[in-house]
């Protein structure tokens, strides 16, 4: 598996993923993929990664959305990360969160949080072995499909910056 930066040019393939994981109704409350200048705007320059499987087909993104634009939350950074169907369960989506952790801590980000649907129990122990704790429920955070839905946040805070 190789990881790289995610560029323009694998959006096609990052949507591909994303409107899989949209398909599951449990990964996001979106309910349709953006077009490329709406999701490039809506997420940090940095921590934009894809990875590649050993044909080449990218099997797995992950990206990082500021939580806040107050500049004491610079710092503190929610993550996305979707793995391909037919890559989910092979480890793919643990590196390349880890590699997220570590480019996200080259950007001087000291907080990692992530909100999880409380059913998607595989996102929930990838991040939980990825050093995120459970630190909340939100009860009725939002309506999808008319249906109120909870979600787990969880949050990583580095051991390297912001100390």
């Amino acid at each position: 598996m190789l990881i790289q930066a995610l560029l323009p040019a694998h959006y096609p393939a990052v949507q591909d993923i994303y409107e899989q994981g949209i398909a599951t109704g449990h990964a996001t409350f979106e309910t349709k993929s953006p077009r490329w200048e709406d999701w490039d705007q809506a997420h940090l320059a940095q921590g934009r990664l894809v990875a590649t499987d050993e044909s080449g087909q990218l099997v797995s993104w992950a990206a990082l959305t500021p939580v806040s634009g107050r500049c004491v939350y610079a710092g503190v950074a929610e993550v996305s990360v979707y793995v391909r169907q037919e890559a989910r369960g092979k480890g793919v989506g643990k590196k390349l969160l880890e590699a997220l952790i570590r480019e996200s801590e080259k950007e001087n980000i000291w907080t990692l949080q992530a909100g999880i649907f409380p059913e998607n129990t595989a996102s929930l122990k990838l991040h939980e072995q990825s050093g995120f704790r459970k630190i909340g429920y939100r009860e009725r955070i939002g309506k999808m499909n008319n249906i109120w839905r909870d979600t787990v946040l969880l949050e990583r805070r580095s051991t390297q910056v912001g100390l």
